[in-house]
């Protein structure tokens, strides 16, 4: 992560850390108050005009109660805040600590240009989102998912605790390091990652690994094994599944996959697609024609 950081600030001398021994006592109780209340990020659900901003807000709280000391200002800053606010939870801690960071310079700087805080929140949520989607839903999750469900199967307590522990450790880390890392880097970061173009590396490979990961999960968890048999005269029948696996090994549930993307991307709704398979696995395996799992 230093290794990022340097190549979006290669005009400066500092190094920028997510550590907080270089934070003053007062910095890291406020950071420490906005981690906490973030995870509160959506359960403050404001429609589909303003999404999280509810929970945005409360979030940043404890820096608009410190930088701001009149009543009037810290409301400005709460209703500049209203504004629509959708990202992946697990990343979004990085917005928080930069509009920290930019809140505090506006309460310092009368110069300072108030209308970028926003459009620096709305300049990451795409980008960010995509990157945290990727890896912790497309990637970590299913990978704690897998393990899960494997050791669980068997009747073990630790599928569940595997599951959780895998999936929330590294997101509750990252959380903190992303706050940090914000409230570190300022107002100057978006410009610097545009212009040194690591954004849209760190986006294109984070997608790369999304889509291997969901492929590689396909393969592995869409079972479809063709049960009909072709009756030979004086041999064995001939199993349609072997065929089926010497064309192209995986055809069959690759192909269930995408058509049930195809269906998603015509606006069918997932609990339709879900009853339909429950429905084609129970026919299938009462019929003994094909074995669905």
């Amino acid at each position: 992560m230093s290794e990022v950081v340097e190549k979006i600030a290669p005009q400066t001398e500092m190094k920028v850390n997510v550590s907080v021994k270089d934070l003053s006592q007062n910095d890291r109780r406020m950071l420490n108050s906005i981690y906490w209340r973030s995870f509160t990020e959506y359960c403050f659900w404001a429609g589909e005009a303003e999404a999280g901003s509810d929970g945005f807000i409360y979030a940043i709280l404890p820096a608009l109660k410190r930088f701001y000391k009149k009543d009037e200002d810290r409301t400005a800053a709460m209703v500049r805040h209203t504004a629509w606010f959708n990202m992946t939870e697990n990343v979004s801690t990085f917005v928080f600590g930069l509009v920290a960071a930019m809140e505090r310079e506006n309460s310092e700087s009368e110069d300072f240009d108030v209308d970028s805080i926003n459009a620096v929140k709305a300049s990451l949520m795409g980008p960010l989102s995509g990157i945290g989607d990727a890896i912790f839903w497309g990637v970590l999750r299913v990978i704690a998912a897998a393990v899960g469900i494997s050791i669980g199967s068997t009747g073990s307590i630790l599928g569940p605790i595997l599951f959780l522990a895998i999936y929330n450790i590294p997101s509750m880390l990252c959380r903190w390091w992303m706050l940090i890392l914000g409230y570190k880097l300022g107002s100057s970061f978006l410009s610097r990652a545009y212009e040194s173009g690591v954004m849209g590396i760190v986006m294109k490979a984070a997608t790369i690994l999304g889509l291997v990961m969901v492929g590689a999960m396909s393969a592995s968890f869409v079972r479809f094994n063709c049960g009909i048999q072709i009756p030979v005269p004086n041999a064995d029948p001939v199993q349609v599944q072997t065929y089926l696996d010497n064309i192209f090994r995986g055809l069959v549930p690759i192909s269930l996959t995408l058509f049930c993307t195809w269906l998603l991307r015509k606006n069918v709704n997932v609990v339709w697609l879900i009853l339909g398979i429950m429905a084609l696995g129970l026919i299938f395996g009462m019929t003994g024609v094909v074995a669905v799992s």
